[in-house]
């Protein structure tokens, strides 16, 4: 089949638009929506998605079920929007993939207080997180009725148990899945049920191909695949699981940015109206980070590392201000609205402890803003990533492609980036309070050379490739494996 007759199904929990009341929509937050508009906006997709809103949900009636195309800046999208249960969906997504496997796939629960799996959590996962999965593989069994070997590509960690659904009712179909969070050691799985267990890794070996950032997260994978299931055969150097009559491709595809669009951003009318602001205000130093206020991002330990700093040199004291711009995430969870209290609480004592009447040294802003945090880019002299554990981690890619002062990037070792970045940024166990503290005061002292050496070598790196290759890459391998056009 030719390839402008062979479609391709993108399926994720999020969209590329979310409708409001009013039946406008504004573009998808998040980097997996950053990801695969690219995708979307180059090549003939339907691109499949949870109704998020009561917006989506009313748009979802009027298209009675089907797809729609709507056109935006960034291209024309032709959007499935399903609509899920509102119960099953709360189970699915505030009980079982957030917090369940979200804090499985980062390390994050304390295992000796939680979780605690009850009825509460396996009901979740039978009868919220598996309809959600079967409302969408019931659109995308229907959305590719009567083409020949479809190719259906599933994003994340919402659509576990989807590719097995869709391999039942079309073998023929050609299905790969990116995960764009951690893939954890086999360890930290043994927390669910046997059985949840086997459900969700059985659902991802339904799959043609399985797509990781990193090829850490690629072994971690294979690593589980051979500890925690019976019936398979993995293969470390070829990247091959053998299960039940196939083979599952296993591949790290490391995505990049748009580093194009980020310097537009960056050139814009209004960033350049926050930056006159920003640096009216700034002192002779500017420490910055961009992050959702989710723990896995080390938010605290990030700010305690700044008050150690300080403590120890406070020849720095009204010479450097700690911006952090952080977007309030998932709420509605226990667990986030209580960090984020925590995060408010430990600015306060670090400004009661080392400000003065005319400085601040935390500037805690919590907004979505990506033209303020493009302004904060350009100007910063340390960008602090030091995430827990993180997929990718975008920040530790943009700050660097618009920064005009050879800023430097501390960065965890635990970030995806890393893999790829860790060369040329102060590379820090985001554990270590006082490396990171340490850090902080070798990025404020070090010479212009060594800062520009740095800041040359991480934009080579992030420019080498762009979300097409990414693509490309993912494309060309689904073409190896099916032996046809995809």
């Amino acid at each position: 089949m030719s390839e402008e007759r062979r479609p391709l199904v993108l399926v994720s929990n999020r969209g590329p638009v979310t409708f409001g009341d009013d039946g406008g929509f504004k573009r998808g937050t998040g980097g997996l929506v950053t990801a695969l508009t690219g995708l979307a906006s180059h090549r003939e997709v339907v691109w499949i998605a949870s109704a998020l809103t009561d917006g989506d949900a009313r748009k979802a009636r009027e298209s009675d079920g089907t797809s729609f195309r709507i056109e935006a800046d960034d291209g024309d999208f032709q959007v499935r929007l399903v609509e899920s249960d509102p119960e099953a969906y709360d189970r699915f997504y505030n009980i079982f993939a957030n917090p369940m496997l979200w804090f499985i796939q980062h390390y994050l629960w304390d295992l000796s207080n939680a979780p605690d799996v009850r009825r509460n959590e396996i009901e979740a996962f039978e009868f919220g997180y598996n309809v959600v999965n079967e409302d969408l593989a019931k659109a995308v069994v229907e959305e590719i009725e009567g083409i020949d070997e479809p190719v259906v590509m599933v994003h994340d960690y919402h659509l576990y148990t989807l590719p097995a659904l869709v391999r039942r009712a079309r073998p023929d179909a050609f299905l790969h899945h990116f995960v764009h969070i951690p893939w954890t050691q086999p360890d930290a799985w043994r927390v669910l049920p046997r059985g949840v267990r086997r459900e969700i890794y059985e659902g991802l070996l339904a799959n043609d191909i399985i797509g990781f950032h990193t090829r850490s997260y690629r072994w971690n994978f294979l690593q589980c695949c051979r500890d925690l299931l019976d019936n398979v055969e993995v293969d470390f150097e070829a990247g091959i699981v053998r299960f039940e009559d196939r083979e599952v491709w296993v591949r790290a595809y490391p995505l990049p940015i748009d580093a194009k669009a980020i310097r537009r951003t960056a050139q814009s009318a209004r960033v350049d109206e926050l930056e006159r602001e920003l640096l009216r205000r700034r002192r002779e130093h500017l420490v910055l980070r961009v992050d959702r206020a989710d723990l896995s991002k080390n938010v605290l330990r990030g700010f305690t590392a700044f008050d150690l700093f300080l403590e120890q040199h406070p020849e720095f004291s009204e010479r450097v201000t700690f911006v952090a711009q952080l977007m309030p995430s998932r709420t509605d969870v226990p667990e986030y609205a209580e960090y984020l209290e925590r995060i408010e609480a430990i600015v306060a004592v670090v400004n009661h402890r080392h400000g003065t009447p005319d400085w601040m040294p935390i500037q805690l802003k919590l907004k979505d803003d990506l033209e303020e945090a493009v302004a904060a880019y350009k100007n910063y002299d340390v960008l602090l990533v030091n995430a827990m554990f993180d997929g990718m981690n975008l920040v530790a890619k943009e700050g660097p492609m618009v920064n005009e002062r050879h800023g430097v990037s501390i960065l965890s070792e635990n970030t995806g980036a890393h893999e790829e970045l860790g060369e040329f940024a102060l590379s820090v166990n985001p554990f270590d309070i006082q490396e990171l503290a340490d850090s902080i005061h070798a990025a404020l002292t070090m010479g212009p050379g060594e800062r520009a050496r740095r800041a040359e070598g991480l934009q080579a790196i992030i420019t080498s490739r762009d979300p097409g290759d990414w693509i490309d890459e993912q494309i060309a391998d689904i073409r190896k494996k099916a032996g046809v056009e995809a």
